[in-house]
């Protein structure tokens, strides 16, 4: 029997501000299976987005189990977080969040960087995903010089440069018209169709048909 991807188990997150205590996710089990294609949906502070930073170690459980691949991680310090994020966990965002004056290629090097890859392992590495994503003639463009489509699938490449076990992504398409936004979902579904485990949150109810199911959030509860 396979390990889990994700596994959280009465898994609570408070923010205080003063006196005020907000319960952001109220004890919640949740379990994505290897190669899974599950997508988050609610109401604006609903709780998923809490989730999904949570999944993606960018913030640490109030309390309960988190485990990734097995390993509880509940209780592990930022630097061992960040070192989690950069080796095992993918991101694609909104807003793509390039680095403006890095060029596609760098762009796509960057977590191999921080991971001290040789320059030459990188860029063999990065080019190939590049080629993958369409981007073979755009390697030297700096994100400006792109389409939205275009700075996504520099997104989604750098997000698999390291080869992780977990891909998360926040409205991917949100910021981009209809026809570039099916072309990144189709993408999506190919990386899924290879064994590639997704967690993407949308208010999308169209692209939560493509999902193999649907986890709903309301007042931080499934």
């Amino acid at each position: 029997m396979s390990v889990p991807i994700v596994e959280l188990r009465k898994a609570v997150k408070e923010y205080v501000n003063g006196k005020l205590r907000v319960t952001a996710l109220r004890g919640i089990d949740l379990q994505i299976d290897p190669g899974e294609y599950a997508v988050i949906m609610g109401a604006s502070g609903s709780g998923k987005s809490t989730l999904l930073n949570l999944l993606g170690c960018l913030d640490h459980l109030s309390g309960g189990d988190y485990l990734l691949g097995g390993d509880d991680i509940s209780n592990l310090s930022d630097d061992e977080l960040s070192e989690i994020r950069s080796t095992r966990i993918g991101f694609i965002f909104q807003s793509y969040n390039l680095i403006p004056q890095l060029n596609v290629l760098e762009n796509i090097e960057v977590p191999l960087f921080y991971q001290g890859a040789p320059e030459s392992e990188a860029s063999v590495k990065a080019e190939a995903l590049a080629e993958r994503m369409g981007l073979a003639d755009r390697l030297k463009h700096k994100p400006m010089e792109l389409s939205g489509g275009q700075q996504q699938r520099v997104a989604i490449a750098r997000s698999l440069v390291c080869d992780p076990i977990l891909m998360l992504a926040d409205e991917p398409t949100g910021n981009l018209d209809s026809k570039t936004g099916h072309e990144i979902l189709e993408l999506i579904d190919e990386l899924n169709a290879e064994g590639k485990t997704i967690v993407m949150v949308t208010h999308d109810d169209d692209i939560a048909q493509r999902a193999q199911r649907v986890v709903w959030f309301r007042d931080g509860e499934i």
